[in-house]
């Protein structure tokens, strides 16, 4: 909900002698400026940790608003490493269509359908490839 106040929803369980140690945010990436700036408030008014999890960019390159301001506001960055087919680092997320073809335009965010995403290098992001494994039923 982009109205949602973190700031005050967290205050608030703070009234209810509630004993707050941390705040954890998954998907951090789907947060908007003035949530990133409500966990600063968190951090820095009540002297709280905020541990915030998600992905700088999307599948067309361009990065989250939230993953935007957590980057450019954060106290300290432990970047998650994940590997591409090819053995390099991963840095892109690859959407691709329930026939393996790569999605090069549409919605930021795309919720329900067959679409997946792999995290491949800068490399096989632009080539659109992917590695193809064989299936493994169990």
């Amino acid at each position: 909900d982009d109205h949602f106040d973190i700031h005050a929803c967290v205050k608030s369980e703070l009234r209810k002698n509630l004993n707050i140690r941390c705040v954890l945010i998954d998907e951090a990436q789907f947060l908007k400026k003035a949530h990133v700036e409500q966990l600063c408030r968190i951090t820095d008014d009540l002297d709280i940790p905020v541990l915030a999890y998600g992905i700088r960019s999307d599948y067309m390159a361009e990065p989250f608003e939230g993953s935007m301001y957590l980057l450019a506001w954060a106290d300290s960055i432990i970047e998650l490493k994940t590997i591409c087919h090819c053995g390099k680092k991963a840095t892109m997320n690859l959407r691709i269509d329930e026939e393996g073809r790569p999605v090069c335009s549409g919605e930021q965010v795309h919720i329900g359908g067959n679409d997946q995403y792999v995290a491949t290098c800068r490399k096989h992001f632009k080539l659109g490839e992917i590695a193809h494994l064989p299936r493994v039923e169990v």
